[in-house]
């Protein structure tokens, strides 16, 4: 087994720091660019959902630089109700700068909402595409460490037998917990932290089994063909009601502290709507789209 060999370097990084009342919510500054969406099929582990590999060019964007934490869903959920009760404290791992778990896919919506109606601003779920273009940032390799990941710069199971290791990395610990926003210190070269691991994040995407037919997006908006009104998803508080009747599955990304390394790679996708135990959320508030 090799081990990873960790390289640490300080960048500067541009965005703003959105006040909740008292709460702060980092938002970094995603740079436009193009990427390849996927997986190869010589990446260990890949599957067929991923594929085929694809360009997309993602417009400028601001992600936040975690996952939502309790505290800031804690603020949120003290906000005015848009569409649906949201419960002040969710989460079965407590403390304040943990991520937010146990959050369905409505329960994220309704906090998008809450959250755009409170500032102004259109905040949202990412696309799918934006997610692992913010994930990458820049990179080609599993993770946006390289080709393998260490639990000493994520949180995942890393102790199973058979797939606590990925490609030539090794096992580490299984922590069976979420672990607090700023544990490990460490962030890709957008600046953002928490891309591999902790909580699933869910994306406003539907699910879709794969990406042939030539069908997704190339231009990092939301893959839905039956709602493909230029606002539907930019302006949540205008179309919840809508989303809310909205049955379908819906894209998550990153893995999660009690799933294995190969769940955590930039091109992994997972689908659900469900409240999920390990599902949490991290928020983008996006650009006006050029026409």
């Amino acid at each position: 087994m090799a081990q990873l060999k960790i390289k640490r370097e300080s960048k500067q990084v541009q965005g703003y720091v959105e006040d909740l009342n008292g709460v702060s919510l980092d938002m970094i500054l995603i740079p436009s660019g193009s990427f390849m969406m996927g997986s190869p099929e010589t990446e260990e582990d890949s599957r067929d959902s991923e594929r085929p590999q694809h360009q997309v060019t993602v417009p400028m964007f601001f992600m936040g630089r975690y996952p939502i934490t309790q505290a800031q869903w804690k603020a949120v959920a003290a906000m005015p109700q848009i569409e649906k009760k949201l419960e002040s404290d969710p989460s079965y791992f407590k403390g304040d700068k943990r991520p937010v778990e146990q959050v369905s896919w409505y329960d994220a919506i309704e906090f998008c909402a809450r959250l755009s109606f409170h500032t102004k601003r259109n905040y949202r779920l990412p696309s799918e595409a934006e997610w692992e273009y913010a994930c990458r940032a820049g990179t080609t390799t599993p993770f946006h460490f390289g080709e393998t990941i260490s639990t000493k710069l994520a949180n995942y199971n890393g102790s199973s037998e058979q797939y606590g290791a990925y490609g030539r990395g090794e096992k580490g610990e299984y922590r069976k917990e979420t672990t607090e926003v700023d544990f490990f210190d460490v962030a890709n070269l957008f600046g953002l932290s928490e891309m591999h691991g902790n909580v699933w994040e869910w994306c406003l995407d539907p699910w879709h089994s794969n990406y042939h037919g030539n069908r997704a997006p190339t231009d990092g908006s939301v893959w839905d063909e039956k709602n493909q009104q230029e606002d539907y998803y930019q302006d949540i508080v205008k179309n919840i009601k809508q989303l809310f009747t909205d049955e379908r599955n819906h894209v998550a990304r990153g893995g999660s502290y009690d799933y294995g390394p190969r769940n955590c790679r930039s091109a992994n996708r997972g689908g659900s709507s469900a409240r999920h135990s390990s599902g949490g959320l991290r928020v983008v508030c996006g650009l006006p789209r050029s026409s």
